[in-house]
């Protein structure tokens, strides 16, 4: 069954459609996809503040007047040219035993405030342990367990804080940056799947874990992971169940430990070091190895080049099913956004600045900090829009959307210089406003 394009008014879409092409350019709109699967009527209201009319994908013949079945076609066939050929693998939707809602509790002004001094701690409990592994000597690892327990309460009650801060400290050990983000990034995932603050920890704690076994490989591998030989990659790989064997004598969970063993193992059997696929992987391994991968993209270790959060989203649309389960990749998306805090923006009004929370009603409309007002130098402190509230009874074009991401060390936009110290240039009474 082949598969052609239809012609509809955006006014008549429904949930179910694959939408494959748009009225105008797809670089000129929010969307990070090009080619999509509508998955609710926020999706249709998103393309009918941007579109009269879009093609959507649909089989030559049908059986049926339904959508369901005949767009998923079109979407699956689309999704495998995208993936380059590679096969799906689809299994049961994720079923959360006693999934938990976390209330939000408190503002992101005041997250930010209370747990400011946290990933300095967090950076201190990792140094000390990556030390004590170095040096062969009895591995700790309380202080990691204790500060764990401190970000899950964070990201129980705020969600945006620690990704914000996360995005905006400076490391000078590229490791332990990656094991706290990826952490952060996990953390955030779990919260939106219900897991209550036990599996948190536990999640939290295997991913700050997670890295412990490159401290035993050769640095010259470690620095050059991403252009290694075939020869050296096969050393590479040893790092997970180094790590593993390091930990085990240390009386961590056997469920920290399924986190440190599984995170590089992928959804369709291509990771390492077993080689796991589908649902041999445990779940909390499987949310570990999407916000590492997602953490190396936007922050490669050496030069290579960033990729944009928003572009990094993308990527994960893409692999959902091949590389990680379609759940998580919905979750993950769910949770950070379109537009992950952090992502460096230029707004419909020349505007630019970084998002800092998004809205998981209006996805496409996050919290921006302008930090360069349209045609001006940078501010001194920045300024908090909403753009959802900002948008409210607003016509089409006196709406303010993101028109862009900017790439990472965009000039005036240095994230690192919003807190790359205990002082920060951005006084946060003047930057959050709500």
């Amino acid at each position: 069954m082949g598969v052609q394009q239809r012609k509809l008014a955006v006014h008549d879409l429904e949930i179910g459609m694959f939408v494959s092409d748009l009225d105008r350019p797809w670089h000129e709109t929010p969307f990070p996809i090009q080619g999509f699967y509508i998955r609710s009527q926020q999706d249709v209201r998103a393309l009918v503040s941007h579109c009269k009319w879009v093609m959507v994908d649909e089989p030559e013949t049908r059986d049926s007047a339904g959508v369901d079945v005949p767009h998923v076609v079109g979407f699956r066939a689309r999704a495998r040219q995208r993936a380059k050929g590679r096969e799906e693998i689809e299994l049961p939707p994720l079923s959360i035993r006693e999934p938990v809602h976390h209330r939000v509790t408190t503002t992101l002004k005041k997250e930010i405030r209370t747990s400011r001094k946290l990933l300095g701690d967090a950076e201190i409990a990792l140094d000390r342990m990556f030390g004590s592994v170095r040096s062969e000597g009895g591995v700790d690892t309380r202080l990691v367990a204790d500060v764990t327990k401190k970000m899950v309460k964070s990201v129980c009650r705020q969600p945006s804080a620690l990704l914000w801060l996360s995005r905006t400290r400076q490391y000078d050990d590229f490791v332990y940056r990656h094991a706290l983000n990826t952490s952060v990034w996990a953390l955030v995932v779990g919260r939106q799947l219900g897991l209550n603050e036990g599996l948190l920890h536990h999640l939290g704690t295997g991913c700050l874990l997670s890295q412990v076994g490159k401290t035993t490989l050769p640095a010259g591998i470690v620095e050059h992971e991403q252009h290694l030989s075939a020869d050296d990659f096969e050393i590479f790989k040893t790092y997970v169940q180094r790590g593993v064997e390091v930990l085990k004598p240390c009386g961590v969970s056997k469920a920290v430990l399924s986190v440190v063993q599984g995170h590089r193992e992928r959804h369709n059997g291509s990771g390492f070091p077993l080689g796991l696929g589908g649902e041999k992987i445990p779940l909390l391994a499987k949310v570990a190895g999407i916000a590492e991968f997602f953490e190396s993209l936007i922050a490669p270790r050496g030069e290579q080049e960033p990729m944009t959060p928003a572009k990094a989203v993308g990527l994960l649309y893409e692999l959902r099913n091949i590389e990680f389960q379609k759940d998580l990749v919905e979750a993950f998306i769910q949770a950070v956004g379109v537009y992950p805090a952090g992502t460096l923006v230029e707004l419909s009004d020349g505007s630019r600045g970084a998002v800092v929370s998004h809205s998981s009603e209006r996805r496409l409309w996050p919290s921006v900090m302008v930090l360069q007002p349209s045609g001006k130098s940078s501010l001194k402190s920045g300024k908090v829009v909403d753009l959802a509230v900002h948008n409210e009874a607003k016509t089409q074009g006196e709406v303010l959307a993101v028109r862009e991401c900017l790439p990472h060390g965009t000039a005036g936009l240095d994230l690192m210089a919003l807190d790359a110290t205990n002082e920060p240039r951005w006084s946060l009474g003047k930057i959050f406003t709500r």
